[in-house]
């Protein structure tokens, strides 16, 4: 594995240790329910912009991490977005999440932006790009 994907790794691993008190993250697409509980109820308070990073890069991380364990995928940085990027699919196609953006949306947005229902959007995407050579998506 290469540095950013141990760094995503590590992270979302010091998510399920800094949250187990609110459920059991297991990585499961079950589990994806209880952070959008949990970014609900965070989404109460007013962060300052370094803490929605904070927050976002590490639940973001979570996100990324439960959606390759299911679904696959590799892990880049984009310099255009200033973030992780998890893409499918390559060579023959291409579909790409950015879960730290949407982690953050969820907060300030809130239950518009649910993170279950991306990443199933990301899974659709997958399977779209499996039956069409050539596919490309970013699912922001």
């Amino acid at each position: 594995m290469g540095k950013l994907t141990d760094d995503i790794v590590s992270t979302a691993a010091a998510f399920t240790d800094n949250f187990r008190d609110k459920g059991n993250f297991d990585y499961s697409i079950a589990s994806l329910a209880l952070v959008d509980d949990l970014l609900e109820e965070l989404s109460d308070y007013t962060p300052n912009e370094d803490d929605l990073y904070n927050l976002a890069s590490m639940v973001g991380c979570y996100v990324f991490e439960t959606a390759r364990k299911n679904y696959g995928g590799e892990y880049r940085w984009s310099d255009k977005y200033e973030q992780p990027v998890l893409v499918a699919g390559l060579p023959d196609f291409s579909v790409s999440i950015m879960a730290w953006e949407k982690v953050k949306e969820r907060v300030i947005n809130g239950k518009e932006d649910n993170i279950p229902f991306y990443i199933d959007g990301y899974k659709e995407h997958i399977e779209r790009g499996k039956s069409e050579k050539g596919y490309s998506a970013l699912i922001t």
